[in-house]
C-alpha cells in the first residue's frame, strides 16, 4: 500500500509543475488577453518611463522578472513586453534585457516539460528500434543545428521550440545556450521598433509587427538559417556516400 501511495506521489509532483504552466497559460489567455496590449502600453507610457526615470536597477530587475514569468507560464503579451523592453531601454540594452527574460523563461518551462515527460520519453525513443530510434538517432547527432533553426526560423512558434528539446532529451545548457543566440535577430527587430514607439504614439499609429518579414531582414535571418542546417546537409550526404 505504502509502495502504491509513494509512486502515486512521484507522478503527482512529477506532472505538477508542467500542470502549473499548463493551468496558467489557459488562465492566462481568458484573463491577461486584453490586458497585455498595445493600448495597454499606449495608455501607461508616461507612468512607466516615470517610474524608469525614478528606479532604473528596479526597473531593469523588474522587467526581466515579468518577461520571465510570461514565457515560463506561456502568458500572451510577450510581444507587447518585447516592445516595452525597446520602449524603456532603447535597442541596446533593451534587446539584451529582452533575451534574457525570453531565455530564462524558456529554460523555465523547459525544465517543467522534462521533468514531466521527457526524460522518460526520451529514453523510450532511444531504446526503441525501427524508425522511432533513427528519428531520435538522426536528432541527437544534429542538436545544435535543428536548435538554431528552430529559434532562427520565424514561423515556428515559441512554445512550441520550448517543448520540443525537452520531449527528445537535449541538456539544458545546450538548450539555454542555443535559445539565448537564436532569438538574438527577432529580439534585436522587435526591441528596435520598441525603441521608435514614441513617434508611434505621437502620431496615434500601432507599430508594424509585420516588419521581421521584410525582404531586408527575413532575408539575412534565411541566410542564418540555411548556414546552421548545412551541417545537417552534408551530414545526411555522407551518410548516403557511406551506404
Amino acid at each position: 500500500m505504502s509502495d502504491t501511495s509513494d509512486m502515486e506521489n512521484s507522478g503527482l509532483t512529477r506532472w505538477l509543475p508542467l500542470a502549473i504552466v499548463v493551468t496558467a497559460a489557459v488562465l492566462g489567455a481568458i484573463t491577461l488577453r486584453d490586458v497585455l496590449s498595445f493600448q495597454t502600453l499606449a495608455d501607461n507610457r508616461d507612468a512607466l518611463l516615470a517610474f524608469r526615470d525614478a528606479n532604473y536597477a528596479l526597473s531593469v530587475g523588474g522587467f526581466i522578472l515579468i518577461y520571465t514569468l510570461i514565457v515560463g507560464f506561456s502568458l500572451p503579451g510577450a510581444t507587447i513586453v518585447t516592445l516595452t523592453g525597446g520602449f524603456l531601454f532603447a535597442t541596446f540594452p533593451g534587446a539584451l534585457f529582452n533575451i534574457l527574460g525570453a531565455t530564462l523563461g524558456a529554460c523555465a518551462i523547459f525544465l517543467a516539460a522534462r521533468h514531466g515527460l521527457g526524460d522518460r520519453l526520451a529514453a523510450k525513443m532511444s531504446a526503441s528500434g525501427g524508425t522511432v530510434g533513427r528519428i531520435k538517432a538522426g536528432i541527437d547527432s544534429n542538436q545544435w543545428e535543428m536548435l538554431f533553426l528552430i529559434r532562427l526560423i520565424p514561423a515556428v512558434p515559441f512554445f512550441v521550440a520550448n517543448l520540443v528539446p525537452a520531449l527528445v532529451g537535449v541538456p539544458l545548457g545546450r538548450f539555454a545556450l542555443t535559445t539565448f543566440l537564436g532569438i538574438i535577430p527577432g529580439a534585436v527587430v522587435y526591441t528596435s521598433v520598441g525603441a521608435g514607439l514614441g513617434e508611434v504614439f505621437a502620431r496615434g499609429e500601432t507599430p508594424d509587427l509585420g516588419i521581421i518579414f521584410d525582404p531586408a531582414i527575413l532575408l539575412p535571418i534565411l541566410g542564418l538559417c540555411l548556414l546552421a542546417a548545412l551541417p545537417i546537409a552534408i551530414k545526411a550526404v555522407r551518410g548516403k556516400a557511406e551506404l
